[in-house]
């Protein structure tokens, strides 16, 4: 990836330009000491004179009032505000009408930044006063007063809080009046700009010490650059937080979110006193010192997928490389190209107007539909469908172009949302919510309705990363998911009418990915990168779990890398420095999840005797008795050494009925309520209360044995056993109440029990056909 720069031969403007501002994707206002406001139409490469202000006013900062309001999105931003050396801040509107001028700051105003609402605006000034004014230029309240000049200021990404800058500091402060102030120091000179994005939630800094910075919103060092030559004058995010930009003299640098940078141009342009990015993140404007606005356009992005190779060569061509022939074609736009991706053999292309998704079988003929709006920020792709996030809304289109649903949720923002935080699978999608980070909203993705009983899943902290795995049933749907804190979860994404079992799976985890072709989960844990060859486990047999994976040092990736896709066998990494790595990971349990889906045990089973591996083997116990398959369980146990669960299987077997096997069968899974659900359902009371007797549940033993009016002395000679085993006496008053004047007679009870099993036997012998179905939660 690379910057195309490009500016005027002589400048239109006579002295610096201090501030630039997008209108739409094409048209852009810049301000000079010259007192000149002029407008840009890149699509005619003209210029024109919007107005010249007065000679008292020399413009500083300069910001457009946001586009979407209340869920309403303008086409085009009609006014801005203009900061000046004055004092003053001035409302002005797209024709260069003065529509008001307020005395905000003693000394000049430096900067002026809209919420994202477009309800509030705040400025800072040499007087080191930081004030909230309404959309009218009415003052709300002086936020902060401090010694020296706030050179800069952003809103927070829920316009709750506002980071300024206070000479070497950062200081985040809410706009609750008793709420905590965060402030910490950020550079070794005086911080000249910063810049906080709503997607990523990250902030960038940059300084008089020739350094710029990322920081996270809790003002934690991600990404600290090596000194420049001189001091970094201006920094900005690309609207979707994937990018950054650096100015500085002579300097214009192109970054990634993480810090490293893409590419490096020296244009002679003397210092780039303001960035701003295009609306649709295709193109950057810059202020420059000697009184030239340079433009540069993001080029030669690149996207992989198995053996295709695709890059935007320029703002409407592509090139497409097949590694393995070496075949070359080339794609042609009407419009720029805004946005791509490429996975499960389609590339979908979004222009500014319309969306092209082209199959990886044929490049020739691609399927072209209109886009409702054209600024599309995040394109998803599953196996049988993709997404579409722009202003308007979320989409949900087949690879035919068909449009399938467009979920929503209350408080919806999609210009908040990235890959991050929302993820999508074949039948599911799920959104994390940016109002309560708590929570996660799950959709149907084929009719967009909100998925079971239209509760969304909600984890007691914060959650920072969302994935659904790709394959499998729909009813074994699971989400993983890191929180605050870096731990690792995974829950099912269906529900049965009960509360819903997330369980812990990692620590200290920064990054993960699902395998596109099977439900193989990798991350990236402290200094670890950890494979689970089947996150299922936990839900089967807890202690199987750490058999299950594959574990590799990590620390050769350097600090901070992230996964960027895992497909097939082969894990791409990026480190910190930008460089990809690539990991190879054994093919053998991808192949076992293929037997397993399509019921071949037997191959299975030949399989893992064929690799050798204790890893394998414990895999495919979890699987089998996933799958209810308790003779290649019983295998496969015996040959990881787990002969007290080959021995429980073998009792299991030996059971009478079916209904008692199905039972013992989710009772060596944990599952203990199905397990007597099953059980009483049967008709097997009995049974039932066995089972609580042998896991000492005496409460529900009894609970069960008074109110089917059966075993009460069963229950009750247990439990004296039980007390005199361990020298104790009984103090429950339930169990007291109901011994009295009951004699515990063990000839009787045993006689009872055998009458049980009898009946049992009998049942399974007269219904050898019929089936028992049970719905259990995975």
């Amino acid at each position: 990836m690379r910057l195309k720069t490009s500016h005027l031969k002589e400048p239109k403007h006579k002295e610096l330009v201090s501030c630039v501002g997008w209108t739409t994707a094409d048209e852009l206002y810049s301000c000079s000491d010259d007192h000149h406001i002029i407008k840009w139409n890149l699509l005619t490469s003209e210029t024109t004179q919007v107005v010249k202000l007065p000679d008292d006013i020399y413009p500083i900062d300069l910001h457009w009032f946001p586009k979407n309001i209340g869920g309403k999105k303008q086409s085009q931003a009609e006014s801005f505000v203009l900061t000046s050396s004055d004092g003053k801040f001035h409302l002005i509107s797209k024709t260069g009408r003065v529509e008001k001028s307020v005395e905000a700051h003693c000394g000049a105003v430096l900067a002026g930044r809209w919420n994202y609402e477009g309800t509030a605006l705040v400025t800072v000034g040499e007087d080191g006063q930081i004030k909230i004014w309404s959309k009218s230029g009415m003052l709300r309240s002086t936020l902060a007063q401090q010694g020296t000049p706030v050179y800069s200021v952003a809103w927070g990404p829920d316009s709750e809080k506002v980071l300024y800058t206070s000479g070497k500091q950062l200081i985040i402060k809410p706009l609750q009046p008793n709420a905590k102030v965060l402030q910490w120091k950020a550079h070794d000179g005086v911080i000249l700009k910063l810049d906080w994005n709503s997607v990523n939630d990250l902030i960038l800094s940059a300084g008089e010490d020739c350094k710029y910075k990322v920081w996270d919103s809790y003002g934690r060092l991600l990404y600290s650059s090596q000194p420049h030559d001189y001091p970094i004058t201006s920094v900005a995010w690309a609207p979707d937080g994937e990018l950054f930009a650096v100015g500085s003299f002579h300097t214009l640098r192109l970054c990634d979110k993480t810090g490293w940078s893409y590419a490096l141009e020296k244009p002679n342009t003397g210092s780039i006193f303001n960035i701003a990015w295009s609306i649709d993140g295709t193109q950057i404007a810059g202020a420059c010192g000697n009184g030239h606005v340079i433009f540069a356009h993001v080029v030669e992005q690149r996207w992989e997928w198995k053996n295709f190779e695709i890059t935007l060569t320029k703002r409407r061509t592509m090139e497409v490389r097949n590694v393995i022939n070496d075949a070359v074609d080339l794609l042609e736009f009407r419009d720029r190209v805004i946005k791509a991706s490429l996975n499960y053999g389609h590339l979908v292309v979004s222009t500014s107007l319309q969306c092209y998704v082209f199959s990886t079988k044929n490049w020739n003929t691609p399927l072209i539909f209109d886009l409702k709006e054209g600024t599309v920020s995040l394109i998803l792709q599953a196996e049988r469908h993709f997404l579409l996030i722009d202003g308007g809304g979320i989409y949900l289109y087949s690879y035919e172009g068909r449009l399938i649903s467009s979920p929503k949720f209350p408080g919806m923002r999609t210009d908040v949302l990235n890959a991050q935080t929302v993820s999508l699978s074949n039948d599911t999608l799920a959104i994390k919510d940016k109002a309560d980070e708590k929570v996660i909203y799950l959709f149907e993705a084929l009719s967009g309705k909100p998925l079971g009983d239209g509760k969304p899943l909600t984890h007691k902290t914060e959650i920072t990363e969302i994935a659904l795995d790709q394959k499998g049933l729909t009813n074994e749907r699971k989400i993983v998911f890191i929180d605050k804190n870096r731990d690792l979860y995974i829950t099912s994404v269906k529900r049965f009418g009960k509360e819903q079992k997330i369980i812990k799976i990692g620590t200290m985890a920064h990054t993960l990915a699902w395998n596109d072709t099977s439900n193989i989960l990798c991350g990236l844990q402290d200094t670890r990168f950890t494979v689970w060859y089947y996150p299922n486990t936990v839900y089967v047999d807890k202690d199987l779990l750490p058999k299950t994976l594959y574990e590799k040092d990590a620390s050769e990736f350097s600090k901070n890398p992230q996964i960027v896709r895992f497909v097939g066998n082969q894990v791409t990494i990026r480190r910190a420095d930008g460089s990809l790595i690539h990991l190879n990971i054994s093919p053998y349990p991808a192949i076992l999840h293929e037997y397993v889906s399509s019921s071949k045990w037997e191959d299975a089973v030949r399989l893992c005797r064929f690799v050798k591996d204790q890893t394998m083997w414990a895999c495919l116990a979890a699987m089998a008795v996933a799958n209810k398959d308790m003779t290649t369980a019983e295998i496969a146990y015996a040959s990881i050494g787990d002969i007290d669960k080959v021995q429980y299987i073998n009792s299991i077997k030996e059971l009478p009925s079916k209904e008692s096997r199905m039972a013992h069968i989710l009772l060596f899974s944990g599952n203990i309520q199905d397990a007597e659900m099953l059980l009483l359902q049967a008709g097997l009371i009995y049974q039932a209360i066995q089972v609580n007797i042998n896991l000492y549940n005496w409460d529900r033993a009894l609970e069960l044995a008074v109110k089917h009016k059966t075993h009460v002395d069963t229950v009750l000679g247990y439990r004296q056993k039980f007390l005199e085993d361990f020298g104790k006496k009984e103090t429950n008053k339930r169990f007291l109440q109901y011994a009295e004047g009951l004699e515990v007679d063990w000839d009787k009870i045993k006689a009872k029990i055998e009458m049980e099993i009898a009946k049992e036997r009998e049942r399974a012998a007269a219904t050898p056909a019929v089936r028992t179905s049970v719905t259990v939660q995975r």
